[in-house]
């Protein structure tokens, strides 16, 4: 199965070059209609249920008893049936949150829903009762897991076969998932690097279970709105501070917000006002379907296992007001997603002269909120150059700039004492150039800039190594 996504996932256009055959990806054909197919559906239900349902919290006790876990009155029908009168398409589970109880049956730790008073397995239940109702089936997990302590600093290799062993059990039991929202990794609220569980081994991993599920990373609090890193989706929480630009976004987009004051459910909810119903249709969900933008309302069953009276009141009427899912023939070009783990992220930088506050270092610190910045005395002929520790094999290279700092650039690499030109066009996305050809090999690599307003500014300058270009030859 996974032989066959690989072949249907990469579009290639190659060309002969004089040192190297250069190719040009774009977006997969197969995933561009998988993207294209999620905004279409333009409004659905997340739903955060589980241990933090019982304690008040959004963030539970890791060691909270199991005990606490009872819902006699579970009814996923009840939330089917509410997300159908909102005219919703499909709904989004919490099947794992940050402190890592899973509400499934899982054979991957004791420490799940199984050996609580309720002991069923509520993702079965949903994905049945959602399907019975015509509305398609997605997932959220966490990947920090503070009660497995898969936590910064803490990884290790039996964490990650851990993760591989759960996913598995979400993508084999449950049929047809439409799409999986990944959180806890590369955000401000873990600090899981996509080194430290590496990214594209989980990605492909999901493909090759499901290779028609989308994987949406909830990363925007760090990554830039004008390309794909690390998911399938360019997915924003709104409840931290991640908003997509309406008038800018030229991506396949997911913004999620909850209908009341918090993701999990509290017991003042039920004597509690909703958000302003006209207000999220009018403000939020029909202006982000105008713009790629599938939106994600969550709705927070009660202790009982069943929503509250007042959200099930919002939904009605907000089916009232909103009638029509967009109907995108096609979305604008955009490149592939980004998957591999940075080679340059760290290493030994140099450049021509900089600003004093703005060092050669800033540029491949996987910060995009630091730059490196040319002199102005020097903004002629600038560089910028990356020293590996020893040659390396790498496919593409993504450059950010700074916002109204354009350049052009003339890339090379280092290899057994000469330098080679790399020759590939770079595909613009706003401020990110991202290059994309055949494999080379080589110890360094350096830019030759030529500043369109008068100094060229590096917000990051990342080379990868993608396993998806292997899947031509």
């Amino acid at each position: 199965m996974k032989t066959n996504f690989l072949l249907t996932f990469l579009l290639v256009l190659a060309g002969s070059l004089p040192f190297q055959t250069a190719t040009a990806q774009v977006a997969p054909d197969a995933l561009r209609k998988q993207q294209l197919d999620f905004v279409n559906l333009g409004f659905g239900m997340f739903i955060h249920y589980g241990i933090p349902t019982f304690m008040d919290q959004d963030w539970s006790d890791p060691n909270a008893a199991l005990e606490l876990f009872d819902s006699p009155n579970l009814d996923a029908a009840q939330w089917a049936k509410a997300a159908k009168s909102a005219n919703m398409t499909y709904g989004c589970l919490t099947t794992k949150h940050h402190s890592g109880f899973p509400i499934w049956d899982t054979k991957t730790t004791d420490y799940n829903v199984m050996n609580t008073p309720l002991g069923r397995d509520v993702v079965k239940e949903f994905a049945d009762a959602f399907g019975k109702n015509d509305l398609e089936v997605m997932l959220y997990y966490s990947i920090l897991d503070t009660h497995q302590e898969i936590r910064p600093n803490s990884i290790t290799k039996a964490h990650i076969q851990l993760i591989k062993d759960q996913l598995t059990e979400l993508l084999t039991n449950y049929g047809e998932i439409n799409a999986l929202v990944i959180d806890g990794w590369d955000a401000p609220w873990s600090r899981i690097s996509y080194d430290e569980i590496p990214f594209d081994d989980i990605y492909y991993h999901i493909k090759s279970l499901q290779p028609n599920c989308l994987v949406m990373e909830l990363n925007s609090a760090k990554y830039p709105g004008e390309a794909l890193f690390y998911s399938d989706i360019k997915s924003y929480e709104q409840g931290a501070g991640q908003f997509i630009s309406k008038e800018h976004n030229q991506l396949p987009a997911m913004a999620c917000l909850p209908l009341q004051q918090n993701w999990f459910w509290k017991k003042s909810f039920p004597t509690t006002a909703v958000k302003d119903v006209k207000n999220l249709v009018n403000d939020f969900i029909i202006p982000y379907n105008d713009a790629y933008c599938n939106f994600m309302l969550n709705v927070a069953p009660n202790a009982d296992g069943l929503m509250d009276e007042n959200a099930l009141a919002a939904l009605k009427e907000i089916g009232q007001l909103y009638k029509k899912t967009p109907a995108y023939a096609e979305l604008p070009a955009y490149e592939s997603p980004v998957i591999a783990s940075n080679l340059a992220k760290d290493v030994r930088s140099n450049s021509s002269w900089s600003d004093d506050m703005n060092i050669m270092d800033f540029a491949n610190d996987d910060n995009f909120g630091s730059s490196w910045v040319s002199n102005a005395a020097a903004s002629e002929n600038p560089w910028y150059e990356l020293t590996f520790e020893r040659s390396i094999d790498f496919n593409s290279i993504v450059i950010t700039e700074g916002r109204n700092n354009p350049s052009d650039y003339q890339l090379e690499y280092y290899k057994d004492g000469k330098w080679f030109p790399i020759n590939a066009k770079a595909k613009e996305q706003g401020r990110i150039k991202i290059l994309r050809f055949d494999t080379l090999t080589g110890q360094k690599i350096r830019l030759h800039i030529k500043p369109k307003n008068g100094r060229a500014v590096l917000s990051e300058v990342a080379v990868y190594h993608e396993r998806i270009a292997q899947a031509k030859k």
